[in-house]
């Protein structure tokens, strides 16, 4: 008989998640793994063999947090939504781990899951082949590019620098040349993320309602 498993997988997951929620992903490698875990850097070679994999447990542990709507929906629209909503909240939640997900997010079945929920639900618009496959992109695109954007701040928040500080220094700017700019500045002192993500997706959820 082998000797039985030290950790298991999602210990391991959740380790190397806090680890980039706290340090990011630059210092992420086994050695800082496993001083995270208590042990050696060879231990984890039982259970990992490279650092993709290390990659793929930081994104199976966000995609393991995502709070799937149960269903049944009588409405694709409403399904689209609620999944969307619970996957950019879960990633948003993580934003250090963000371009883990984007780049190894076809390593892991654990995505395959959700995606296969988002893509039924889509699916249910009647779209099939190429046209659920631009469906799919554009809801998680927007997914995670509102994430992403998130992290800059409103209109792109300078090192050093706040929020209402860069949002003054956009307001400052030549009202002849950028009006729209400036309007949009204000707009962003009174709006929050989850606002914008659900008026967003409202968008988009209508514009594929109406597209043959």
């Amino acid at each position: 008989m082998g000797r039985p498993a030290k950790f298991s997988r999602s210990q391991l997951q959740a380790a190397a998640l806090a680890f980039v929620d706290r340090d990011g992903l630059a210092g992420l490698s086994m050695r800082a793994l496993a001083n995270e875990l208590g042990t050696g850097a060879m231990t984890l070679y039982n259970y990992v063999s490279q650092r993709e994999e290390l990659d793929v447990l930081v994104v199976e542990a966000v995609i393991a947090g995502v709070n799937w709507p149960p269903g049944p929906y009588e409405e694709w629209q409403q399904e689209v939504r609620d999944i969307a909503t619970a996957w950019w909240r879960a990633v948003r939640a993580h934003p250090h781990a963000i371009p883990l997900i984007l780049t190894r997010r076809s390593r892991s079945p654990v995505v395959f899951e959700g995606s296969e929920a988002m893509l039924r639900a889509l699916a249910g618009s009647g779209r099939s082949g190429k046209r659920l496959l631009v469906a799919f992109r554009a809801v998680t695109a927007l997914i995670m590019g509102l994430a992403q954007a998130e992290l800059a701040g409103p209109l792109a928040v300078q090192a050093a620098e706040s929020a209402p500080e860069t949002i003054a220094r956009f307001r400052a700017l030549p009202a002849d040349r950028f009006p729209h700019l400036i309007e949009i500045a204000g707009a962003a002192m009174k709006s929050s993320a989850e606002a914008e993500f659900e008026a967003s997706l409202d968008l988009l959820v209508a514009g594929l309602s109406a597209a043959p």
